[in-house]
C-alpha cells in the first residue's frame, strides 16, 4: 500500500521535489522536542510555490494521507514530529521576502524566510521585525506563526501574534484563503488571522505572512545585575516593574545555567554571582530607563554593571545559547511554563524544592518580564528507568504547581505532541471539545498535523 501511495504521489506532483531515502526520512522525522516514539514519514516533500502546496494538499485529501508541515525544525514540543503514514511538507524553500513597504511599516514574506534575514532586509529602512526567539538565526517566520513564538523582546513588543497582520493559508482541500488586513487596525469579521497564529499547522498551511514592522531603536542600553541567588534576582524583576520601567529585554539566568555557559563558551559569569538578571532598554529614553533600573537593582543588593556595547551583545548572545546542546549521557527535558509575574519568586522557590524532592538536576532561564520560565530538569542516562521516572514526576509537578498559581503549560513553544498529556489540566472539557469542532470545520478528514495541539485530533 505504501508503494502505491508514493507512486501516486510522484505521478500527481511531477514538478515537486520529494525524497523517500532513509537518511532524509530520519532527518525530517522530528524536530528538537522530546521524542516519545520515533516514526518515519512516508516521504518528505518540498514545496516551492503556493501552487505546490495546493497540489500537495489536494493529493493528500484525495488519498486521505496525513500531512505534517515543517519549517526549520527548531520547535521543542514535537509539533513537527512525523506521525504514522504521513508525509512531511517542508516549506523551507519558500523563503522569499515578497514586499517591504517601509512607509506602511510592514513586510510580506513566505513562510520559509528566516527571522534574522527579514531583520537584515528591513534594517536599512530603520525598521525591525520584533519577535525575537533565541533561534532567530535559523528559525522561520512560518514556524514562528505556527507556535505563536515569543522570544527575548516579547516583554516590550509582544509575541508573534502581535506582529501578524494577515495570512495566506491553504486549507486541507487545497483551497487558498486570505485573512486579515494591511492596516494596524481592523475588526471586520472573526479574527481568523489570530486563530491560525499558534494553531501549529492543524487548521491549514500558512504560505504567506504580512507582518508589522517596528522602529529600530536609536539607543540600546544593557544592564547586568548579579545576585547571590536566583530568588533575589527574581524579586528584582518585580522591583523594576514597580518602578514602572518598560525594558525591551528582561532575562533571568540561574547559577547552573551560568556554569553551563561558562563551560561551553569560556565566559566567567559564575564568578560574578549566583544568578544574573539581564535587562535591556531601548529607544530615545534608553539611558534614563537604564539609570532607573540600576538604582532599583542596586537597592536590592545586586552587583550592577553598565555593560558597554561589546559586552552587552556578548551577554545577550550567551542568553540565546542557554538551552544548551543535547548530550548522550543526560536525559534532559526543558519546560515552557508561564506564571503571573506576582508569582515568579514563589514558583522559582517551588522549582528548587521539586528538584531536591525528586532527586533531579535543575537549571532555569526565564523571560522574566512576562513570567515565562524555561526550567530544564535532567538526570544521568546511567540511572535508567528509575531516573526517567523521577524526571517525569518532576515535570508533572512543575506543571501542576504552575497551573495552581494561575499559570499555563506553555508560554511560547506550543503544545505540539509532548504537552498533550497536560492540556486537559489547563482547559476544561467543553473548551477542548469546542476546539476539536473548530478543527473539524477547517480539516474535516483530520489530515493536517494529526495528534498535535489538541487531544483527540
Amino acid at each position: 500500500m505504501t508503494t502505491d501511495v508514493l507512486h501516486d504521489l510522484a505521478l500527481a506532483l511531477p514538478g515537486v521535489s520529494l525524497a523517500t531515502d532513509s537518511t532524509t526520512l530520519a532527518a525530517y522525522a522530528k524536530d528538537q522536542g522530546p521524542v516519545q516514539e520515533l516514526v518515519e514519514p512516508l516521504a518528505v516533500v518540498w514545496a516551492e510555490t503556493v501552487a505546490d502546496v495546493q497540489n500537495i494538499l489536494r493529493w493528500a485529501s484525495r488519498t486521505n494521507t496525513a500531512v505534517v508541515p515543517r519549517g526549520a525544525g527548531t520547535g521543542v514540543s514535537g509539533g513537527a514530529h512525523a506521525t504514522r503514514n504521513c508525509i512531511v511538507l517542508s516549506l523551507e524553500k519558500m523563503n522569499r521576502i515578497l514586499d517591504i513597504r517601509a512607509g506602511d511599516e510592514l513586510a510580506v514574506v513566505e513562510p520559509g524566510v528566516i527571522n534574522a534575514d527579514l531583520n537584515e532586509a528591513v534594517r536599512p529602512h530603520g525598521l525591525m521585525y520584533a519577535p525575537d526567539p533565541a533561534s532567530y538565526r535559523i528559525s522561520t517566520i512560518g514556524g514562528n506563526v505556527a507556535t505563536n513564538a515569543g522570544g527575548l523582546r516579547c516583554t516590550k513588543y509582544g509575541v508573534t501574534r502581535d506582529s501578524v497582520l494577515a495570512l495566506d493559508v491553504v486549507l486541507a482541500d487545497g483551497t487558498l484563503i486570505h485573512t486579515g488586513h494591511a492596516t494596524f487596525k481592523g475588526v471586520a469579521g472573526y479574527d481568523l488571522t489570530g486563530l491560525f497564529t499558534g494553531s501549529e499547522g492543524t487548521l491549514g498551511v500558512v504560505v504567506g505572512i504580512t507582518v508589522r514592522l517596528r522602529y529600530l531603536p536609536r539607543e540600546v542600553r544593557t544592564v547586568a545585575a548579579f545576585f547571590p541567588d536566583f530568588r533575589t534576582a527574581a524579586a528584582g524583576v518585580l522591583a523594576v516593574g514597580a518602578a514602572r520601567v518598560q525594558p525591551a529585554i528582561m532575562e533571568l539566568l540561574d547559577g547552573a545555567t551560568m556554569a553551563a555557559l561558562d563551560g561551553a563558551h569560556g565566559s566567567d559569569l559564575g564568578t560574578r554571582g549566583g544568578a544574573l538578571l539581564l535587562i535591556q532598554t531601548d529607544g530615545f529614553g534608553a539611558e534614563a530607563e537604564a539609570d532607573a533600573v540600576r538604582t532599583v537593582l542596586s537597592g536590592l543588593g545586586g552587583t550592577v554593571t553598565s555593560a558597554g556595547s561589546a559586552e552587552a551583545e556578548r551577554l545577550v548572545e550567551l542568553r540565546r545559547h542557554s538551552r544548551g546542546d543535547a548530550v548522550d549521557h543526560e536525559l534532559r527535558v526543558g519546560e515552557d511554563v508561564a506564571v503571573p509575574r506576582s508569582q515568579l519568586v514563589h514558583y522559582v522557590a517551588e522549582l528548587e524544592r521539586m528538584a531536591r524532592d525528586h532527586g533531579v538536576r535543575l537549571k532555569v532561564v526565564a523571560h522574566a518580564g512576562d513570567g515565562n520560565l524555561h526550567p530544564t530538569f535532567w538526570v544521568s542516562t546511567a540511572e535508567g528507568a528509575a531516573g526517567a521516572a523521577r524526571l517525569d514526576a518532576a515535570l508533572d509537578e512543575s506543571i501542576t504547581v504552575a497551573l495552581g498559581l494561575g499559570g499555563t503549560i506553555t508560554g511560547e513553544h506550543g503544545v505540539g505532541q509532548f504537552k498533550l498529556r497536560w492540556l486537559s489540566q489547563e482547559q476544561q472539557a467543553e473548551v477542548l471539545e469546542l476546539q476539536r469542532r473548530v478543527k473539524a470545520v477547517f480539516d474535516p478528514a483530520g489530515i493536517l498535523n494529526p495528534g498535535k495541539a489538541i487531544p483527540g485530533t
